[in-house]
């Protein structure tokens, strides 16, 4: 069976995890002590007393590749994720060691080693996990190492889950048919046959080695639900559920336990835990006022240069909708010419726009005059990164055209966020912005921060579409 196989792959995985730990650890010391480092070594330790550690590290580090998931299935995994969960256990395993060498004041192992020893490890298990993944991949596509299923009920989800699998024919997924009440036994969709009624599903369990059921009932058949996990629970068999309502929940659905019922939130907002919300915040102010600093010569040698280009106010403000739909005024360096509240056109600036001034498109098309938002942030109007804020009468108009379009408003708008970095600011869709900005704030982690702050380093302050 498919489960048997799998547990004794995890089995060899873990061992393998062990001898990659231990060698890179033995190169590590080697490198430090008698390869390319060895010149500046300080021999305090021998060579037993650090091999002694491995008694502790092997272990630990297991039980880290555990929590973060390393050992399950790859079949479902995107080699970036599995990347970054390699990257957080190797980082929290060394910030162990060097915590616990600090605590019991012990300095003569040599840091440099333990360093030496993540780098090394990091890409070790990188790549032993990418060349299991391509094996494995390459099995799978000829027919190895596959999983038998069998769809109950014919949906919408049906034919979605079914796609996928035609996609990826390297998750090793064959679809067995599909039983259904209402389709008519015979009818295909993309080669899978649906074989019969969902009474039959006994008889099929009874005569196929299947190794996972989906049950991909239609909503109107839900009241058959509980009798169809009852039948697939008596054969054994490893069961799921695709619901047929994936537009309405979110890819993670947040749930809730209400003394013993389960709760199934429509929408997870990370920022709405109060523990990452004071994080984040925390983040804001430091990131905020180090900004200042380091941009203040550079504010103030655009302040000198409007002032001399164009008449008019230094700073220009506009309202704009932030966090709860609370208005807020949203500052800029001002980049065109001063107009009449009632002449203002009410649209985005497009290309060769007559009303920006000179120094103003350099500052559109760099992204300096957004430089003041920086003390939006600090009096908690905003954030580093978030969603764009729009002006109020956008926001009226969005609100009826594009669903879930005011969901961004659960969170502090950003000075750059997830559809800046990705290309879509100025005259680009706005369905394609709000689905950044929803992935972003159902999947928001420090990291994810960190991630847009480099990105908008590298390719979000020059944008071909800021004009």
């Amino acid at each position: 069976m498919i489960k048997d196989n799998e547990k004794q792959f995890t089995r060899a995985h873990i061992l393998i995890d062990a001898l990659v730990t231990a060698f890179s650890y033995l190169l590590a010391w080697w490198m430090r002590f008698r390869g390319p480092f060895a010149d500046t070594a300080v021999t305090t330790k021998t060579f037993n007393d650090f091999m002694f550690l491995l008694v502790f590290i092997i272990p630990g580090y297991l039980m880290l590749y555990h929590a973060f998931s390393l050992y399950t299935p790859m079949r479902m995994q995107g080699r970036r994720l599995v990347l970054s969960n390699v990257v957080k256990a190797n980082t929290l395993g060394l910030l162990g060691i060097i915590s616990v060498l600090y605590i019991i004041d012990e300095n003569n192992y040599s840091r440099l080693t333990f360093f030496i020893f993540y780098f090394v490890n990091v890409c070790a298990e990188w790549g032993v996990r990418m060349l299991v993944f391509y094996t494995m991949r390459d099995m799978r596509r000829k027919g190895f190492n596959q999983k038998q299923v069998l769809l109950v009920g014919y949906s919408r989800a049906c034919e979605e889950y079914i796609d996928r699998i035609l996609e990826n024919p390297q998750w090793g997924y064959v679809v067995r048919g599909i039983l259904d009440d209402e389709i008519e036994a015979g009818t295909l969709y993309h080669g899978i046959k649906v074989l019969g009624r969902i009474a039959n599903l006994d008889v099929v369990l009874e005569n196929s080695s299947l190794d996972e059921i989906a049950i991909t009932l239609s909503l109107d058949q839900y009241y058959r639900l509980q009798e169809i996990v009852s039948m697939c629970e008596k054969s054994g068999v490893h069961t799921k559920f695709i619901p047929d309502y994936s537009n309405i929940i979110p890819t993670k659905p947040y749930t809730e336990d209400l003394m013993g019922l389960p709760v199934v939130n429509i929408r997870y907002v990370p920022l709405n835990n109060t523990f990452n919300f004071m994080i984040k915040r925390i983040m804001d102010v430091l990131g905020a006022v180090c900004g200042i600093i380091v941009a203040s010569p550079v504010m103030l040698m655009l302040s000198i240069l409007i002032k001399i280009t164009s008449p008019g106010p230094l700073i220009f403000k506009q309202e704009r909708v932030g966090l709860h739909n609370k208005p807020f005024n949203m500052y800029k360096f001002r980049s065109m010419c001063v107009q009449k509240p009632e002449e203002e056109k009410k649209a985005w600036t497009v290309r060769d726009d007559p009303r920006v001034t000179k120094i103003g498109r350099f500052m559109r098309r760099t992204s300096l005059d957004e430089l003041p938002q920086l003390f939006n942030i600090l009096a908690g109007q905003m954030s580093l990164v978030g969603p764009r804020p729009e002006r109020p009468f956008f926001v009226e108009e969005f609100r009826e055209e594009i669903p879930r379009y005011m969901v961004k408003h659960q969170v502090r708008p950003g000075l750059t966020g997830w559809a800046q970095v990705n290309g879509y600011r100025g005259d680009t869709s706005i369905r394609k912005r709000i689905d950044c900005d929803l992935y972003y704030i159902e999947n928001w982690t420090v990291g994810l921060d960190i991630k847009i702050m480099i990105m908008t380093v590298f390719k979000g302050f020059i944008n071909k579409n800021a004009y």
